[in-house]
């Protein structure tokens, strides 16, 4: 693993539990061994949490097309020698090579104009489910951060997956949350290729906002579109962009923007 940053206090991190966690360390996958413990991650949580149904389900792995051409940050616990967090990253340059990003499988990015030349994807999130407490969340930002700095990259832009388990539900009570905030100020707005009919859900019933997407807009990011429907993972995919230049100022100064 090339390691990138090591676990320290932060006061913004998220609420904790006390869980006796060893210290943190995010970093890049650099070997097909790191690569295989991150997919086994990610199978573990994705079928478990969506039912997901990925690809190589006989191998217990979860893995396609677009990994070959990432970045894989991954968060390890040095007491476990575990892999307990992870994102993928896919930069302006790679998404080339790879003939688009994966995100155009769900939505019509036109919408973003030039912005779509120079945006980093982020996707695959994963997190441990004994690991939920804000830290290893953290730890996956300060590593996309650092990526975004060393590459001097603007814009990054991925999906808010919301578990389509509870009917719709919950992805009725995001939606009912940030309609009113899409597009505005000439913010830039996405389709997406296959809608989820999400205003059609009964919106009343209580459910709260998922703290990924939560944490995703307190960081400054913005919903800009209405979700996909990704019957694979069974999700409702909110389109999320986050701008370096509309990021709090707190976050801005933690994660060494300014």
């Amino acid at each position: 693993m090339l390691e990138l940053v090591r676990s320290r206090a932060s006061v913004l991190s998220l609420p904790t539990n006390e869980a006796n966690q060893g210290e943190l360390v995010v970093g890049l996958a650099q070997s097909d061994e790191e690569l295989e413990a991150i997919q086994r991650l990610r199978f573990n949580v994705f079928s478990s949490e969506y039912e997901a149904k990925v690809a190589d389900e006989g191998s217990a792995i979860d893995r396609d097309a677009f990994d070959v051409w990432c970045e894989h940050l991954m968060v390890k616990d040095l007491g476990t020698d575990q892999v307990v967090g992870t994102y993928r990253v896919l930069t302006p340059h790679q998404a080339r090579r790879a003939g688009g990003y994966y995100s155009e499988s769900e939505f019509d990015l036109a919408g973003l104009g030039d912005i779509k030349k120079s945006l980093v994807e982020f996707g695959r999130a994963c997190i441990h489910a004994d690991y939920r407490n804000g830290s290893v969340l953290m730890m996956l930002w300060s590593g996309l951060a650092e990526i975004l700095k060393q590459g001097r990259y603007e814009h990054v832009f991925g999906c808010a997956s919301v578990s389509l388990r509870d009917d719709g539900v919950t992805a009725a009570t995001v939606w009912r949350s940030v309609k009113d905030s899409i597009g505005q100020n000439e913010a830039p707005v996405v389709s997406p290729l296959h809608r989820y009919p999400v205003d059609q859900l009964d919106s009343h019933l209580p459910a709260q906002v998922p703290a990924l997407l939560r944490g995703y807009l307190r960081l400054g990011a913005q919903v800009c579109g209405e979700p996909a429907w990704d019957p694979d993972f069974n999700t409702a995919d909110f389109p999320m962009l986050l701008s370096i230049s509309n990021m709090g100022t707190r976050y801005r100064r933690h994660f060494g923007f300014e």
